[in-house]
């Protein structure tokens, strides 16, 4: 709608999140070049964008990275290390290097979708608070269970083994855990998926 503009909390969520999102492109990476060189791949990623926000953090500026990551970044994070961009290249790294496939897709897309969907529909929809959470919501439980679940059946074809993995995932996010959802997410929902479908 023209003339209609979000509070910039949710503006800046959105933001966050499509770049988190773009995690989603790993899994196509491995299958296209391999898991070694998508791994080089993502470690080259994070060194470089930890080194930019050390430059960040010392005043210096980094052209795209530093806008980026100002445009990106939570008040939590004002003044401070921005984590997410780090622990989300570790968790996807995480993924390859322990699961085989599927299970390493749908962890990666879990936190790709499961994560992103779960922040965003928390953020715009939320209304019901989950107790001992940190402030997540059912609603943005319910859009990570539905994605994953989405993701694993599409990747399987076996539902009643892609809603135990998109519980176990929505259970995962619930954790309030920070930035380091973005390790934890991954590394159990593979565990599920590897359980059940390797």
């Amino acid at each position: 709608m023209p003339g209609v503009s979000l509070p910039q909390e949710l503006h800046t969520e959105i933001v966050r999140k499509s770049i988190h999102m773009l995690i989603a492109l790993v899994p196509g990476l491995a299958t296209l070049f391999g898991v070694q060189f998508t791994l080089a791949l993502l470690s080259a990623g994070t060194l470089f964008y930890t080194y930019c926000e050390m430059l960040r953090m010392q005043g210096r500026s980094v052209v795209l990275v530093s806008r980026l990551t100002s445009v990106a970044s939570r008040r939590r994070e004002s003044g401070r290390l921005t984590l997410g961009p780090i622990t989300l290249g570790l968790g996807a790294m995480i993924a390859l290097l322990l699961y085989p496939d599927p299970a390493a897709s749908i962890a990666i897309y879990a936190l790709a979708f499961g994560d992103g969907l779960a922040s965003l529909f928390g953020k715009f929809f939320g209304r019901v608070v989950v107790p001992g959470t940190g402030g997540k919501t059912v609603e943005g439980t319910v859009a990570c269970f539905a994605a994953v679940f989405l993701v694993a059946h599409a990747l399987t074809g076996r539902a009643l083994e892609a809603g135990v993995v998109a519980a176990a995932a929505a259970l995962f996010e619930l954790m309030p855990s920070s930035d380091l959802d973005n390790l934890i997410l991954p590394t159990g929902t593979g565990l599920v998926a590897v359980l059940l479908f390797v």
